[in-house]
């Protein structure tokens, strides 16, 4: 028999870094914190901005709180996100910016944040002349050690520190905080190095992620070896670290998260989505996300319904044998929709049509094949009011899957459905994928900058750059940034990059120029993250012939000298 865990002995950091602990995000309120507090087995975060929490729960007490009728979280687990991004600053205005006799901008007084994986803060990109940092803050969430204060797990180091380690022969003995990818020291240096960056003199807080833990990759039938795959909840709290940090410096911040994740319902009215609305709504903060890279990536469907008992069949090719992980897809429909679905294996076994029983988890062992599967409906869901079926195939047999959905109250008739981005589960996607409706969460939020990719050098669009609109619907992405082949520092020294994460942080460097026009320059002190996106879009590059905004390309090129030309 195993021994119970004393969890209420556990200091709050040993209780969140837990491998055994999830956490899910919620909307804070007195009666929820009441309750949580009473617990012993739960624990939870301070306030974020605009009252949102995040509730830490050991694995074996997760049924237990979950059916709880005071406390509604189910639908609040977090999504897992991703990596978007494994001559540009000339093309979108950013030199003329910075070279400009009267503007001269460069990001002085300003913060440049990175939710991402870390910084290599060794190099010289993020250094003065004097080999002084320019960095303020890292916040490593994956060493244990000094966690900042309200936050709980981790480690800080601030940037005495850093050039503490800077002046010594080892500095990695001193912080041995590292970023092991390269993704988020090439983001900084794009956005933010010396003589490389959009903003080469703004000085830099750098968040390292940790990776999502067991109980979330179960959930969502991830292989356990994947990797850089991130949890929602570290990446709020993320950015509420760089919030806090650059109030205390009173200073402004343009943030970068180069993650997306097809986890939601692509309406924009997710946690996330509405946390980081309400982050960028303030005055002297602007978030940049990148539209994702997921256009032909095979792994959006979408179909209609025309009256109740019509069948749209979704088929799912799966290349894989005797791997980890599995198919796991959500499907939503209309808001005033119900549907139901069976599942036929590429042997030919059939789960049967199963009824519509909102929250409810139906299981099912194949018989002649390996593999396992669940289905859940949930109706209405609590923020877009649509149904959502959430599928889950383990060990899924090589072949084609074949979902059916059927109508049972059929209004609107429109079925979406979305595989995880790419680089979760290799091998599968849909037999008829829809490049709309590509665009990740959070870029599909209505209350970030969202920056698709093109190349510089070929004047086209990326190839891999997310689609639009969003299902609200509404525009996406905003615009485009350079993204293909584009130059900047890894921790191995100078390469390239593609993806929309580069352009994110391209953008993240100009909304850094603005902020220090209008917030430091006090040009327009009230500048916020809906006014830049507006600058920004009015000031865009449009192509003759081609009609904006669209799809593909939003508003057009980011061009940030035409912007300040417009205002004008």
């Amino acid at each position: 028999m195993n021994e119970q865990i004393a969890w209420d002995e556990f200091s709050q950091a040993d209780f969140i870094e837990s491998p055994n602990v999830a956490d899910f995000i919620t909307r804070e309120s007195d009666p929820i914190r009441t309750k949580i507090d009473g617990w012993p087995y739960a624990r939870m975060s301070k306030s974020l901005d605009g009252n949102f929490a995040v509730v830490y729960i050991p694995e074996e007490y997760i049924d237990q709180v979950l059916s709880d009728p005071g406390v509604t979280i189910r639908t609040n687990q977090p999504t897992l996100l991703q990596l978007m991004g494994l001559a540009e600053l000339e093309n979108s205005g950013v030199f003329a910016i910075q070279q400009h006799p009267y503007l001269n901008l460069r990001g002085q007084g300003v913060i440049v944040g990175f939710v991402d994986t870390g910084i290599d803060y060794t190099q010289p990109a993020f250094q003065y002349e004097d080999g002084a940092t320019r960095i303020k803050y890292i916040w490593d969430q994956t060493i244990s050690g000094c966690p900042p204060d309200d936050f709980g797990y981790g480690s800080e180091y601030d940037e005495n520190a850093v050039n503490e380690a800077l002046n010594t022969a080892e500095p990695r003995a001193a912080v041995p905080h590292e970023d092991t990818i390269g993704h988020g020291t090439f983001l900084a240096s794009v956005a933010a190095g010396k003589d490389i960056g959009a903003a080469p003199d703004a000085n830099i807080i750098a968040v390292k992620l940790r990776e999502a833990r067991g109980y979330h990759m179960r959930s969502f039938q991830m292989p356990p070896e994947a990797e850089n795959v991130y949890t929602s909840t570290d990446v709020m709290m993320g950015v509420e670290y760089i919030i806090r940090k650059a109030r205390q410096l009173s200073m402004p911040a343009a943030i970068c998260i180069g993650l997306g994740s097809n986890q939601s319902s692509h309406t924009g009215n997710t946690i996330l989505d509405d946390y980081l609305a309400n982050v960028g709504a303030h005055t002297g903060f602007a978030i940049c996300v990148a539209a994702g890279n997921e256009a032909h990536a095979g792994h959006h469907f979408s179909g209609s319904i025309s009256s109740a008992e019509q069948k749209l069949d979704m088929l799912i090719r799966c290349d894989r044998d005797n791997l980890p992980g599995g198919i796991s897809l959500g499907i939503f429909t209309g808001t005033t929709d119900r549907t139901s679905v069976s599942i036929t294996s590429p042997l030919g076994e059939v789960v049967a049509r199963r009824p519509v029983k909102s929250s409810e988890i139906f299981f099912h062992q194949y018989i002649l094949e390996r593999s396992f599967a669940s289905i859940e409906y949930s109706f209405p869901t609590s923020k877009s009011g649509s149904q959502l079926i959430i599928i889950h195939v383990a060990d899924p047999t090589p072949g084609i899957w074949t979902i059916a959905v059927y109508g049972d109250i059929i209004l609107v008739g429109s079925v979406h459905a979305w595989l995880p981005a790419t680089g979760l589960t290799p091998g599968i996607e849909f037999m008829t994928p829809d490049s709309y409706y590509t665009v990740t969460e959070p870029g599909v939020g209505i209350g970030v900058i969202t920056t698709g990719a093109y190349s510089a050098l070929k004047g086209s669009l990326y190839p891999l750059s997310s689609w639009g609109p969003t299902r609200l619907p509404a525009l996406a992405p905003d615009f485009c940034a350079p993204g293909e082949d584009v130059s900047g520092i890894f921790p191995s020294g100078p390469g390239a990059m593609s993806g929309t994460s580069v352009a994110a942080a391209i953008t993240t460097g100009a909304c850094a120029l603005m902020l220090e026009w209008g917030i430091v320059d006090g040009m327009d002190p009230s500048l916020n993250t809906n006014l830049i996106k507006t600058y920004l879009i009015r000031g865009c590059a449009q192509d003759a012939g081609m009609g904006y905004p669209n799809e593909q390309w939003g508003y057009g090129r980011l061009d940030l000298l035409n912007t300040f030309m417009k205002m004008r």
